[in-house]
């Protein structure tokens, strides 16, 4: 058993109610929104409890408790499959989480909310799930007809199988992945809408003025279909044709880098920057006079729930133009804080680029509307302690 040393387990931690907090692998690197809403919490003390840890996101200070630490043997791999096919917990997994004594389990993406679902069972504790995106809008019907792999089979199954507990509630962390949640039958009462938001005091303004700033158009994301990258490099065509100072940084990396590098061939003033820490993200910011996340609705149905970097760039003062479900909607502020376009039109991604890139007066004014947007309603520290209420309301504790 993987055990890391513990925040908050002095006389004052220990008497605060525990929240084990499921994730399958803890956590990687993308998962900095996991690390850092557990650790914001005040009123509850959240231990991260999972299969394994993976050793990519620092968890300095926080409490964790595994079953293994690294990649899956092929013995444990088998367990593990003959355990889900069983909708069991995963051998030893009940004696770890019953030395955790948690008072409630919150599991992120309904993908662990599934797994984590036996185990809150046999500890007879609420459970909690936070739907983020592709957990929920992905149409069902693909991942019963095996397109998410063998193991996500029985997952709309199982999920609605929760949906019939009246112990289980669900978080969605935009209005859009509420409605979402509702589409695909989940009851409407145990939804509630909770964003995870992020710590203003971390992202802020630096650098230089965003209107002195050079034409520098920054992504950062995951190279998947979702993120909607290909349709930013068409447009940044349009753009550098009018501006041919302008350059595109991408920032990120997976499945779709080597068509975006085709897809990039020949255009000057695109580069790649290859994976990046979230330590790296504020010093992109700084570069960057306007950040784009062009997200679209991938072919089967998976979408952006919010898209947290849209707030991390509006707080360091740079407008974003996005086209992201839940962030064009509830993650800007069209018009004041950046601008909203509509999935795939290239022309008019061009077009808000290039207003962004040649009037100084209106990045100006973005540029300082930006972080007070952020602080009034994506304060991280605001939004988890909504989120304690709801750990409060579950398990009928009055703080």
């Amino acid at each position: 058993m993987k055990m890391l040393s513990q925040a908050g387990t002095g006389i004052s931690g220990l008497t605060r109610p525990c929240v084990a907090i499921y994730r399958t692998q803890i956590l990687p690197w993308s998962e900095t929104f996991v690390r850092d809403q557990a650790r914001a919490l005040t009123r509850w003390r959240p231990v991260l409890i999972g299969e394994r840890t993976v050793g990519q996101l620092p968890l300095d200070g926080m409490a964790v408790r595994a079953l293994h630490d690294g990649p899956p043997t092929f013995v444990q791999r088998l367990i593990g499959m003959g355990a889900r096919c069983l909708e069991r917990p995963v051998p030893g997994m009940m004696k770890l989480a019953r030395a955790v004594d948690p008072v409630l389990v919150h599991a992120h993406f309904g993908f662990d909310g599934v797994e984590a679902w036996p185990v809150a069972r046999a500890l007879n504790v609420p459970l909690l799930v936070t739907l983020h995106g592709s957990d929920i809008t992905t149409h069902m019907q693909w991942f019963a007809t095996g397109g998410g792999g063998r193991r996500w089979r029985a997952y709309p199954r199982r999920l609605r199988h929760l949906a019939t507990r009246p112990e289980v509630s669900f978080v969605a962390v935009s209005q859009s992945i509420r409605e979402a949640a509702l589409r695909a039958g989940l009851p409407e009462q145990r939804i509630h809408v909770c964003p995870i938001g992020i710590d203003v005091h971390r992202f802020h303004h630096t650098g230089q003025p965003v209107a002195r700033r050079a034409p520098v158009i920054l992504f950062a994301g995951r190279l998947v279909e979702k993120k909607g990258c290909r349709y930013l490099i068409e447009a940044f065509r349009i753009v550098r044709d009018r501006l041919p100072a302008a350059k595109l940084i991408i920032a990120g990396d997976g499945p779709e880098r080597p068509m975006l590098t085709r897809l990039a061939e020949g255009l000057d003033g695109v580069s790649f920057y290859g994976r990046y820490s979230a330590s790296e993200m504020q010093p992109l910011l700084e570069q960057a006079r306007v950040f784009c996340l062009p997200s679209v609705t991938a072919a089967n149905g998976d979408a952006e729930g919010m898209g947290l970097v849209l707030l991390e760039a509006q707080a360091c003062g740079v407008p974003v133009v996005t086209s992201a479900r839940g962030g064009a909607t509830e993650g800007i502020v069209d018009g004041t804080t950046g601008f909203a376009f509509a999935e795939g039109d290239v022309a008019t991604l061009a077009a808000r680029l290039l207003d962004l890139l040649r009037d100084d007066d209106l990045a100006a004014r973005m540029s300082a509307a930006g972080p007070e947007f952020v602080a009034r309603r994506h304060d991280l520290a605001h939004w988890a302690a909504t989120l304690e209420k709801i750990y409060d309301s579950m398990t009928g504790r009055i703080p």
